[in-house]
């Protein structure tokens, strides 16, 4: 007994040390001292003697530097320059383009929250409410976007006019260049305020704001470039595009074969240094309608008149649209959401080196350009739309499912459309709190790479879903397009939002995990970047402090996981406030597990994980949701913890804790190295998967609130055109929702005396006057429902047209041709 216990002492012992992260020394004296302490103390002498001996044969080798260094650092530096795979010129910029925020804490393991928690409250200025409240909300009573989806593909004159007189394509454009210079948290929310009106006028107004000429020129311009380009791309006098896309090369961009020629070519009598262009680029948004066309391609130098450098790389240039040669103004389609899209071509064009962005020395860094300017511009652009758009859904599914009466109630009474309202509020919620997230990380002057990558992937996943949902229980209404219609153009473009910048399920399979793996990890950036120092004693240095910070990282991170969960997660260092301190110390608990399991894959898989793209699609799943789960208690603590959020935040944590141990148990079933896979499930799961989703008990809360006003559900359509204005059909709908509650239980007292035949008249409204002559109810009572019953009416009707309305233009024109042909003739 007294050798089990003194084994046992040892043992919590350098766990308590590995759980707290203790130094190595701290670590050697503390279980040297267990260890002889409690063998005293019991008796076993003998036992005593081998546990110190064997600590000790640990410990010395270990704290003895130098020995260190030369005996177990040396080799396996060796061994470690060998199977670590090269990253490429496109990978190391990739890595180092961007910065590392709070999802670092998450891939450490041991998240510090004080961190999260003092980051400063996202708020707009009084300038940017103003704009919010005034020109954002006129220009959303101006949208009819049947108008513009269905009669004319485009925006009417006025909008466009409107648009560019205030400075909407200027949002981040310094004011010295004319623009408004507005925050990255006010450029969100004016496209979530947009995109709840029109996808097309919030894709229109996103693409200037995002990676386009104004951002790149921002970061890289001349002074010349800057000072002729900033300020007519504030004012709308010059529309710009950015062509990167081909079709050859979409998301792998650096392999793009359209290409330059530096050479000379006389212009206006005078030889000029310039390149021809050769390119064919498709899916380029405002592309149609752009007087400057940003381009990418690859620049060759065969004459070496900019240097010894042959291929210069990929580089970034700005072409007028009057360029000589340049095909521009064909449209594509894009699943009826006629935001301008379309190709650009060009063959021998030529231009001079002042096109290039920044100018000749910037020839061949187009790559770096775009990879620090894309996290920005993916961190505000789709999430903020597919914000924009869940949150009308809120709007317009939670009053249509109260006022659409089916067996005598309302749908939202029915517990499978009350499973999708659950999804639609809970889903929302968490969508809010990651796209303001993203765009407070910008506003730090942050470059989020893998949130924005996090950002972009789960809103518009969530939006596909919560469309989904939303058509689900509209029924026929949304199926029935026309100016009725406020869903079924959401649903339409669903698929273009999943698809453009970065194709989510390349996003999902590459990019979360594949940058975070190494971006955020705390030690495998170091140990890489050590290979890379000239001085081979410097070299092992770094090696060694890296590789033995990794070593203890990762026995922390074994040992933190294991507790956490044999504990369930009910112990440990926390924050929030009693409602919300089991929720961070889950996190705790999942952080370990990920830190754990990415450690172990990359350990064994090496270079070849990059390849097994389900196992880092599904790591990535992990590190998403405690991200999200993170913004989602920042913005609970940002509005001052209130109880009325509360379903909402327990429902859609409960559904990221239930996904992220399903993305966990999904990564470990399908290791390769069944053993290893064996381990991790033992140290991750030791009790098996216990997460549940969110109860039916918790979505019926989430659908009480989503279908009745209240705080909860303001909060929830924060930003959202809800202006009861002849345009805003989910405005008006949310406008009569306090009376459609109010009429219930009149309605209630008057269907009942419908059931007992108290009335004569089959017409409701002459039931209405039987029923206040008999006193059922009284003429308030009456008019409520008259007026209810009249407004519910024109929000559950749907359109029809007469079936010349839905042939095309150019066909009724054909067909007014050949009348008028016919009548002349005759």
């Amino acid at each position: 007994m007294s050798v089990l216990l003194t084994l046992l002492a040892a043992i919590i012992a350098s766990g308590a040390c590995a759980y707290h992260r203790s130094s190595l020394r701290t670590w050697a004296v503390t279980t040297i001292v267990v260890t002889l302490a409690v063998g005293l103390l019991t008796g076993a002498p003998l036992t005593t003697v081998v546990l110190l001996a064997i600590e000790l044969l640990i410990a010395v080798p270990l704290l003895m530097i130098h020995f260190r260094r030369k005996n177990i650092s040396a080799p396996l530096l060796k061994i470690f320059a060998k199977v670590t795979p090269k990253l490429s010129d496109t990978e190391q910029t990739a890595l180092e383009a961007g910065t590392v925020g709070f999802e670092g804490e998450l891939f450490s393991g041991k998240p510090q929250w004080h961190e999260l928690l003092k980051q400063p409250k996202p708020e707009l200025s009084v300038e940017e409410k103003a704009f919010l409240d005034g020109p954002v909300e006129e220009l959303c009573g101006m949208i009819d976007d049947w108008q513009i989806t269905h009669e004319l593909a485009d925006l009417p004159p006025d909008v466009w006019e409107f648009i560019k007189k205030n400075r909407f394509f200027g949002m981040i454009i310094p004011k010295q260049y004319g623009g408004l210079g507005f925050s990255a948290l006010a450029h969100s929310a004016v496209l979530q305020k947009l995109a709840t009106m029109s996808a097309t006028v919030a894709s229109t107004v996103a693409v200037p704001n995002s990676l386009g000429p104004a951002e790149l020129l921002l970061h890289y311009g001349s002074d010349e470039q800057k000072n002729f380009y900033l300020p007519r791309l504030a004012v709308g006098e010059e529309i710009p595009c950015f062509a990167l896309t081909g079709p050859y090369a979409g998301s792998d961009a650096t392999s793009i074969p359209d290409f330059g020629i530096v050479c000379k070519q006389v212009v206006d009598g005078v030889e000029t240094v310039g390149m021809k262009l050769t390119f064919d680029k498709r899916y380029i948004t405002l592309a149609p309608i752009a007087t400057v066309v940003g381009l990418a391609f690859r620049l060759y130098d065969p004459e070496h008149l900019l240097g010894d450098k042959e291929d210069l790389g990929i580089t970034l240039a700005l072409l007028p649209r009057s360029t000589p040669g340049l095909e521009i103004g064909r449209r594509h389609f894009p699943l009826n959401v006629p935001f301008q899209n379309g190709p650009v071509h060009g063959k021998d064009i030529f231009a001079p080196l002042s096109t290039l962005i920044g100018g000749p020395h910037m020839a061949g860094h187009g790559w770096r350009m775009l990879v620090e300017c894309l996290s920005v511009g993916r961190a505000i652009s789709l999430p903020s739309n597919a914000t924009g758009g869940v949150r009308m859904a809120v709007a317009a599914t939670g009053a249509y499912a109260r006022m659409r009466k089916q067996f005598g109630l309302a749908v939202a009474r029915f517990e499978g459309v009350e499973e999708a309202l659950a999804r639609i509020g809970g889903l929302t919620y968490a969508t809010a709190a990651l796209s303001r997230a993203t765009a407070a990380a910008v506003d730090r002057g942050e470059k989020p790479a893998v949130p924005s990558a996090i950002a972009k992937y789960h809103a518009t996943e969530w939006g596909r879903t919560i469309a989904g949902d939303s058509m689900d229980v509209h029924g026929g209404k949304a199926v029935q397009l026309g100016p009725k219609n406020y869903a079924g153009r959401a649903w339409q473009g669903v698929p273009i939002a999943i698809t453009v910048e970065g194709a989510n399920i390349m996003t999902r399979s590459l990019m979360i995990f594949g940058q975070g793996a190494i971006r955020c990890h705390p030690y495998v950036l170091k140990e890489m970047k050590a290979l890379s120092i000239p001085d081979y004693s410097e070299r092992l240095k770094s090696f060694d402090d890296a590789l033995f910070g990794h070593i203890g990282f990762g026995i922390s991170n074994a040992v933190r996981s294991f507790v956490l969960g044999v504990t369930a997660a009910h112990i440990g260092e926390s924050a929030g406030d009693a409602y919300t301190r089991r929720y961070y110390r889950k996190l705790n608990r999942y952080s370990a597990a990920l830190a754990l399991c990415a450690d172990t894959f990359m350990g064994v898989l090496g270079g070849k994980l990059k390849f097994k793209e389900k196992l880092s699609a599904r790591l990535g799943d992990v590190l998403s949701y405690l991200y999200i789960a993170s913004a989602m208690l920042k913005r609970y603590e940002d509005t001052g913890r209130p109880e009325a959020d509360r379903p909402l935040l327990a429902w859609a944590f409960h559904e990221c804790m239930w996904r992220t141990q399903m993305a966990l148990d999904g990564a470990i079933r399908n290791f390769p190295v069944r053993p290893i896979a064996w381990l991790l499930h033992v140290l991750v799961f030791p009790f098996g998967r216990r997460e549940v989703p969110p109860s039916d008990r918790l979505g019926r809360r989430v659908a009480a609130i989503i279908t009745a006003p209240g705080e909860a559900r303001d909060r929830l359509l924060e930003w959202a055109y809800l202006t009861p204005t002849a345009n805003n059909t989910v405005g008006r709908m949310n406008a009569l929702l306090p009376d459609v509650i109010a009429a219930e239980p009149v309605e209630r007292k008057f269907g009942k005396a419908q059931k007992a035949g108290q009335f004569t008249s089959h017409d409701y409204l002459g039931q209405l006057d039987e029923a206040v002559k008999a006193g059922v109810i009284d003429p308030s009572e009456a008019a409520l429902l008259k007026r209810v019953r009249e407004g519910v009416f024109e929000f559950i009707s749907v359109d029809d047209f007469d079936p010349a309305e839905l042939r095309s233009a150019v066909t009724r024109a054909d067909e007014k041709k050949v009348s008028d042909t016919t009548q002349r003739a005759a």
